[in-house]
Formats: C-alpha cells, structure tokens, sequence
C-alpha cells in the first residue's frame, strides 16, 4: 500500500490519491504529486530474510517454484547470477538457466 503524505494544511494522516492529486477527506485540501515525492516513495526490496536486494546482485531460490502454465519447476538451491528490480506483484526480473525469463517475487529468494 502506498503511504500518502500528512495534509499540509491539517496534518491528517487520512489522506489519499486521486488522480494526480492528494486529497485530505478532513479539511478538503488538494494539492499536487510532485515527482520529487515520488522518487522519495520508491520501495526497498528485501529478501526473504531482510537483505536489501540491488540490481545486478546474485540470488538463490529458497523454495521450489512452480511455473505457471507448464509442468516445470525451479529447484531449490538454484542460483540466479544477475537480478533486475521492476516494481509490480513480482519484483525480480532474472533468467535463469533452463528455464529462461521469469519474474519472482523476493520473498521466494535469498541474497547469494
């Protein structure tokens, strides 16, 4: 879930996104998503066991994986060499020997 910032006006905490603008339900007081807000939102992945997760970082799978739409698996203890981060559902963007391109979710994962 995304965190919206306090109301600058009232300092409620419910505020929300409409568009691209935030909306505080309080004091009815808009006021515009800057890009510099947004850059200041971006998530850090972790792995299964709290390490943070970079670009370019080896993995390891840490549980059998099915593939959907296929008969398939990924093995525990297969090492994946290079990592992209992507935002969305499934933050691992990787290839992985045998199988070829997959997304993973990094709770699946540990750092290599």
């Amino acid at each position: 879930m995304n965190k919206a910032p306090k109301c600058p006006a009232c300092s409620s905490e419910y505020t929300y996104e409409d568009g691209d603008m935030f909306v505080c339900p309080e004091c009815a007081n808009e006021w515009p998503i800057s890009a510099a807000e947004e850059a200041d939102a971006e998530t850090v992945v972790r792995d299964a066991f709290g390490n943070e997760l970079k670009a370019g970082d080896s993995v390891t799978v840490i549980k059998d994986l099915k593939i959907k739409g296929s008969s398939s698996v990924v093995k525990t203890g297969v090492k994946i060499k290079i990592i992209r981060l992507v935002s969305g559902d499934h933050d691992i963007d990787c290839k992985i020997d045998g199988v070829g391109a997959m997304q993973l979710k990094s709770e699946f994962v540990k750092k290599a």
